[in-house]
């Protein structure tokens, strides 16, 4: 599991002002704002934008606030390319490419003869839809995505663009190839140096511009001969997106931000005032007057002066990386994750969040802690202050090494302790100075912390320690753990849980021992996140959403209903809601009341509603396990089904009484690739997605 020393700082409190049931199900919160952009695509008065995990946002403002239009992209909401025909928008994703006839408002998915599901790009020539995949080629419709047909095979095709009769696609193993006959036949009109890869063409004319991960390079005769690199572009800078403004062309690099050449790419000038530094733009576009950057976690930014000035317009764009949490009475606090990212501040519930990141120059913030009216953020810069509610920020890292993250944060009377890549630091002056506190951890990463009583414990990659002299010296307190990886911690009651890379384990005996209390949870899923409120604990798994238990951990319930990202990645409670951050689609929410009402009743008799879970794991070789839920008795299909649309798996065709049921799916006699499978029990009818990697 690719692991990332995120904390996240749950925080109990009494249940108060319980919402109506009505409000039953996951809602996303409106922010925080910013995330991950990949595309972009101009139709009219409407720009679309294309994201990782979050599926597709439309302006019809120039960008100033967005919407997301992504119902029925289930299956394809990390987008990687999108493209516009006539009235036509389609998006192409992992899971194929869809097609929106309304402007986004709805989708259809149109994947027949798409043998390769894996979109890296789209173009347009007239009537004839291209689509380059990810190993698959590139494909070809001619009836607007109704079918598709293999043109090219092979090949990883990371971009395409169009010339007139001209289509050009770009290769991950650095070639550039031409076909002049919609696709009939290909040239290869430029192979690049060793590991170099194409990530994205543009063309004006007989000119084509082909940014690399070695840079920039142009061809003023349809690729028959070549120039490049170009001055002003540092050697070996990665250009991942081109763009034409009037007379001017821009080049988006990988951590460099945006660049401008004003004379067809021979000299070039960067343009990033008030771009963060360290700017990853994925992709550009021009609307009007006005030049858009989609950025990596820090979502979009505008200029409508040439790149001279930039201002990020985010408004409801909610995608963001989401690590931690922190609670000040009604104020919720959110660190995120990305240069620009920061702290974000909502004091009505995720209803709207506001950037409170003045002082604060490092955006990637992994951890979040308070103490009394005191806020402080552990980030890639050290430990910053806040004592006015995140308004503005005091650098308190002093006696810290640089450069060293700071993981987790955690606060017991006046000791405020951050955990680093290599150790443990105390303060007893609110930040104002810091001192080692390691004896007994080793040089050891801390990504976790929790204060039970008067002892602390440190969730390290090589399992738990404790210290019951506030930081001074620690011992080993791992005895039972079969998984060292401790990324969470909670206490209720009397009980001490861990959350680990394949599940959690509880102590009853101030961490002494420990023994796996994961009986419900998808085996073998990592647990990123944990959180309390009374009785109630919450675990927020890597690829399985939310859990809850109301015995201690014996019994854990699946509560996502609604919830569509399933990677959590913080949990805080708050007033009457619990809160989830998730990997991509910024801040979740729930009435306690909605989940802790049908889960008592549900653990001992039924699921409270119809429930198909993703299955576990995903990708699998070559069996798999997929959970469902009846809330009476009904009959049950579950199907598995190819990419075609061909069955070819019943797993499920009977009457079965409500509750929880598991199957097995044995997928050893298919073959590599993407298939779906789909439950029918009464009127409920849900398909999900899964993939088989040999």
């Amino acid at each position: 599991m690719n692991k990332k020393f995120f904390s996240s700082v749950g925080i109990a409190v009494l249940l108060t002002s319980i919402p109506p049931a009505s409000d039953a199900q996951w809602v996303q919160t409106n922010g925080p704002n910013g995330g991950i952009v990949t595309a972009f695509a101009v139709s009219g008065t409407f720009i679309f934008a294309g994201t990782y995990g979050a599926g597709v946002f439309r302006s019809n403002d120039g960008g100033i606030s967005w919407t997301a239009v992504d119902t029925d992209l289930q299956e394809g909401l990390e987008v990687h390319a999108l493209a516009v025909s006539g009235t036509n928008l389609f998006a192409g994703t992992v899971g194929g490419v869809f097609l929106s006839t309304n402007s986004g408002a709805s989708w259809t998915w149109v994947i027949n003869g798409l043998t390769n599901s894996y979109v890296y790009s789209l173009a347009v020539i007239d009537t004839n839809v291209f689509a380059g995949t990810a190993g698959g080629g590139v494909f070809r419709s001619t009836n607007n995505g109704t079918t598709w047909t293999a043109v090219i095979s092979d090949y990883t095709v990371t971009s395409l663009a169009v010339s007139g009769a001209n289509l050009f696609a770009g290769t991950f193993d650095g070639e550039v190839l031409l076909s002049a006959d919609n696709g009939a036949t290909w040239t290869v009109v430029y192979s690049g140096s060793v590991n170099s890869h194409i990530n994205c063409l543009a063309v004006r004319g007989s000119s084509l511009y082909v940014g690399t991960s070695d840079g920039f390079i142009r061809s003023t005769n349809s690729g028959a001969t070549w120039t490049g690199p170009s001055s002003g572009l540092q050697e070996h800078t990665e250009v991942d997106a081109l763009a034409f403004s009037g007379a001017d062309i821009f080049a988006g690099t990988r951590f460099l931000g945006v660049f401008r050449s004003t004379d067809g790419g021979t000299a070039w000038a960067a343009v990033n005032t008030d771009l963060p530094q360290g700017t990853y733009v994925h992709a550009l576009a021009v609307s009007g007057t006005n030049l858009l950057a989609g950025t990596d976690f820090m979502g979009i930014f505008s200029s409508a002066d040439s790149g001279t000035t930039w201002t990020a317009v985010n408004t409801g764009l909610t995608n963001t990386h989401v690590t931690s949490f922190a609670v000040i009475g009604t104020d919720l606090f959110a660190g995120t994750m990305g240069g620009g990212g920061g702290v974000f501040f909502t004091g009505n519930n995720g209803s709207n969040w506001a950037a409170v990141n003045t002082g604060l120059p490092y955006g990637d913030v992994a951890a979040l802690a308070a103490s009394g009216s005191y806020l402080f953020a552990g980030s890639t810069g050290g430990v910053f202050r806040s004592t006015n509610s995140g308004t503005s920020w005091t650098d308190v890292s002093s006696g810290l090494p640089l450069y060293n993250n700071v993981n987790a944060l955690a606060v017991s009377g006046m000791n405020i302790f951050a955990g680093t890549a290599n150790s443990v630091f105390r303060s007893t002056d609110y930040g104002e100075s810091w001192a080692t506190a390691s004896a007994g951890l080793g040089n050891r990463a801390v990504i976790s912390f929790v204060v039970s009583g008067t002892d602390l414990f440190a969730g390290t990659t090589a399992g738990v320690f404790r210290s019951t002299d506030n930081g001074t010296s620690w011992t080993t307190s791992s005895t039972g753990l079969t998984n060292h990886w401790v990324g969470a911690f909670a206490v209720s009651g009397t009980n001490l849980f861990a959350g680990t890379d394949i599940g959690v384990f509880r102590s009853t005996d101030s961490g002494a021992t420990w023994m796996d209390a994961s009986s419900g949870l998808p085996e073998y899923t990592g647990v990123d996140a944990l959180a309390s409120s009374g009785a109630y604990l919450f675990a927020g798994m890597s690829r399985g959403g939310v859990f809850l238990s109301t015995n201690g951990g014996t019994m854990w319930t699946d509560v996502n209903s609604g919830l569509t990202d399933s990677w959590i990645t913080s949990l805080a409670v708050s007033g009457a809601y619990l809160f989830a951050g998730t990997d991509v689609t910024g801040v979740w929410e729930r009435p306690l009341s909605a989940m802790t009402a049908s889960v008592d009743v549900s653990q001992s008799v039924a699921s409270a509603v119809f429930h198909l879970a993703q299955n576990y794991p995903n990708p699998f070789n070559p069996t798999t396990s997929i959970r469902y839920a009846l809330p009476r008795r009904s009959h049950v299909t579950l199907a598995v089904y190819s990419t075609l649309g061909q069955q070819v798996a019943t797993l499920v065709s009977e009457t079965q009484d409500g509750g929880y049921h598991e199957v097995w799916f044995d997928g050893s006699g298919l073959a590599s690739g993407v298939y779906f499978y789909r439950m029918v029990a009464g009127t409920f009818l849900e398909t999900k997605r899964l993939l088989i990697l040999r």
